[in-house]
């Protein structure tokens, strides 16, 4: 959808690609793009890792971020790399347009409503404010362990590990377990 509206309303020429290593096959092999625009969560991307990589290849000119949702952490370590900026996949698409040449011309882009949460959160741990024990039950979640091994690690009672996955799914807007994995992931937690 992005590339129709792209390509039609706002003139530009778009390529698209599905993993991270084709579009770094697609900068080695046709050489830079007036702007790179990367899903955080699309396959290869391993987080900064992927928008490191994709900066080298695009040989200094802009590479951004889409993200359905941006940590204060992972914004802050997105920034910091140097990124062009981010870009929240619910930007509306003219929005979008005028984001992408707003980049082209060397500016870096920010959304307010991510600067206003960054703001809101500058007072928080950088974890979603989740306590020490809950980020230990969260990693060994991560891991793929059941509650009966977390608690064995932990050296706690399963109760209390499932005292506390309950915990992380409301502190971070998950329905269960394999989703607080996902969100946490796109958060940076883990």
């Amino acid at each position: 959808m992005f590339q129709l509206f792209l390509t039609d309303s706002a003139h530009m020429d778009v390529e698209v690609a599905e993993s991270l290593d084709e579009a770094a096959q697609m900068l080695q092999s046709g050489g830079s793009f007036d702007v790179v625009l990367l899903d955080l969560n699309m396959p290869g991307m391993n987080g900064v890792a992927g928008l490191k990589r994709a900066m080298r290849l695009n040989e200094g000119k802009p590479v951004a971020i889409l993200t359905g949702n941006a940590s204060p952490r992972m914004l802050q370590e997105i920034m910091a790399t140097g990124a062009a900026g981010i870009i929240l996949k619910t930007t509306p698409l003219r929005s979008l347009a005028n984001a992408i040449r707003f980049m082209q011309a060397g500016e870096r882009y920010l959304p307010l409503e991510l600067i206003q949460m960054s703001q809101a959160n500058s007072g928080s741990n950088g974890r979603g404010d989740l306590s020490g024990k809950e980020m230990d039950v969260l990693s060994h979640l991560a891991e793929g362990l059941s509650n009966k091994e977390i608690a064995n690690e932990l050296q706690i009672a399963e109760a209390t590990v499932k005292m506390h996955v309950t915990s992380i799914c409301r502190k971070i807007s998950a329905n269960n377990r394999t989703r607080a994995v996902i969100v946490a992931k796109e958060m940076g937690l883990v």
